[in-house]
């Protein structure tokens, strides 16, 4: 089984991969980090991005009221890149994240999910608890 840090440090393989955090859902706050940062720390980066989460998983609009149909990616596009959000479990509520920011001219969104959700099987969660 990989580890956190050992994680990360494979994700920031990923081409055009800026930085990634492991974030805890319930708290909002970083478990791990790796790579730049442009203008935030991984403090912030958690505490923003476990905002934008729970905004959206509390939206009623991203639901489609079937049992077992839970959201698990977020994908944001910006000019310059994406970030990709990666919930691990069925309930947000002590559940982990994980926030990948990847440039857009360096990058493949399709590339970096396939990459995130092999490492995300290796670290032990496997696609029955997602």
């Amino acid at each position: 089984m990989l580890g956190i840090d050992g994680c990360l440090n494979r994700i920031m393989e990923i081409p055009g991969a800026r930085s990634v955090t492991l974030v805890d859902g319930a708290s909002g706050l970083a478990v791990a980090a790796a790579g730049h940062r442009d203008r935030l720390d991984q403090h912030e980066d958690a505490a923003a991005t476990t905002e934008a989460v729970r905004s959206v998983l509390a939206c009623p609009a991203f639901g489609t009221g079937r049992a077992g149909d839970d959201i698990t990616e977020i994908i944001v596009r910006g000019t310059r890149g994406f970030h990709l959000l990666t919930l691990f479990g069925q309930t947000f509520d002590g559940q982990l994240f994980l926030h990948l920011s990847v440039d857009h001219d360096k990058g493949n969104l399709a590339l970096a999910r396939i990459h995130v959700q092999r490492l995300i099987e290796e670290m032990g969660v496997t696609g029955d608890e997602r």
